[in-house]
């Protein structure tokens, strides 16, 4: 691997994230300098010639000052509360501080459901380029208000590594308030070292990332996961302390600044992004060691022989997810048969499917075609 990041300011489309912490100087308020920084940062970014989105947190931190909150409450209502009150004065600050530097932004929803279906998928990949022909900058956040798996499961780290699938980004920019990814706890070790470079792929991070803290959902957990995603559409991701003076700038300069995760891969075809940017699956499968070395190792399609164990109501054509033994998931893809047809048919090698079933389908579980590796 290569150091040098000299190919950071020849990046054409970024997609920048900021977290709720940053964004709210972890909960006692709302930083009006860092939204005024990060309008300066992206107006200049835009004028040299790139194309900005700002995929933000803060709704339900922003929310929760507003309403007089200190903690993060665990009741659904009130997350959802705190997100519909949080909204509107944060994107009030966004474009306020765009419109007095000139630019348009545009308020942009989203779900992991508005990337699950095919034509949601394409419908919000076409609006945001759109609104990028404009000359408009999106201001990207979850659907928090009213869309329960979001405020339960999701983070707008993934968020944002989903919009970097979905526009094609060169550069996906993590901003946070931490300097980058350690190999340990910076809050409670300090002998810890900065991880300046490493592939994303790589499954010694796993054991150095951290949770989030007290307002946020997304840790360096997140964020790694984040890296993952967006690398298989052949996206950078850089990680990064949002208050650092001209992060963005310097970034763009090539500066070493933060983690920089590379994606260490050639894109996927369009398909394979909108698999892996399938967040909601309607199954599982648990693989023997065999089945997870051939998809591994070989990218085959997956054999109802290599399957042990199922669960969930899936039909044919849900996306279902792949775990090794020990739980972990290291695919995801498309069904060709239901829960019911998968459990008669686990363990049993392709030329059996007709017998045991009654009648003949496809030789394979989840074709090669529709399968994403994680």
């Amino acid at each position: 691997m290569t150091d040098s990041r000299a190919w950071v300011g020849k990046c054409r489309r970024w997609v920048i994230k900021v977290g709720s912490a940053l964004l709210t100087d972890d909960g006692s308020s709302i930083n009006d300098g860092i939204i005024a920084s990060l309008a300066d940062q992206l107006c200049l970014l835009r004028q040299q010639g790139h194309e900005v989105l700002l995929v933000s947190s803060g709704a339900v931190a922003a929310g929760l000052l507003r309403l007089g909150d200190t903690a993060r409450p665990t009741d659904l209502h009130e997350l959802q509360a705190a997100a519909a009150v949080g909204q509107s004065a944060l994107l009030r600050r966004y474009e306020e501080a765009f419109a007095a530097r000139g630019v348009l932004t545009a308020q942009v929803l989203l779900g992991h459901d508005d990337v699950e279906a095919r034509d949601r998928y394409l419908n919000a990949r076409g609006t945001l380029k759109t609104l990028l022909s404009r000359g408009v900058i999106p201001i990207i956040n979850e659907n928090d208000t009213v869309v329960t798996d979001e405020i339960r499961f999701g983070d707008n780290d993934t968020l944002a590594a989903l919009v970097a699938n979905l526009v094609d980004a060169d550069v996906l920019v993590l901003l946070t308030d931490q300097a980058g990814l350690f190999d340990g706890d910076p809050r409670l070790a300090s002998n810890v070292r900065l991880i300046d470079h490493a592939r994303a792929s790589d499954r010694q991070l796993d054991a150095m990332v951290g949770d989030g803290g007290r307002l946020g959902r997304g840790g360096m957990v997140t964020k790694l996961r984040a890296a993952r995603l967006a690398a298989r559409s052949g996206t950078e991701t850089l990680i990064a302390s949002g208050a650092e003076n001209q992060v963005l700038q310097r970034l763009e300069a090539g500066e070493a600044l933060g983690t920089w995760l590379e994606s260490g891969d050639a894109p996927e075809n369009a398909r394979r992004q909108w698999l892996a940017s399938l967040v909601t699956a309607r199954g599982e499968v648990e693989l023997d060691d065999g089945a997870v070395a051939v998809l591994r190792e070989s990218g085959r399609s997956l054999l109802p022989v290599g399957v042990r164990a199922v669960s969930g109501g899936f039909v044919r054509g849900d996306v279902v997810l792949c775990r090794d033994t020990a739980g972990r998931e290291v695919a995801r893809g498309l069904s060709n048969y239901s829960a019911q047809e998968t459990q008669q048919i686990m363990g049993r090698s392709s030329s059996e499917i007709a017998v045991v079933l009654g009648y003949g389908g496809e030789a394979e579980l989840i074709h090669r075609d529709n399968l994403v590796l994680l």
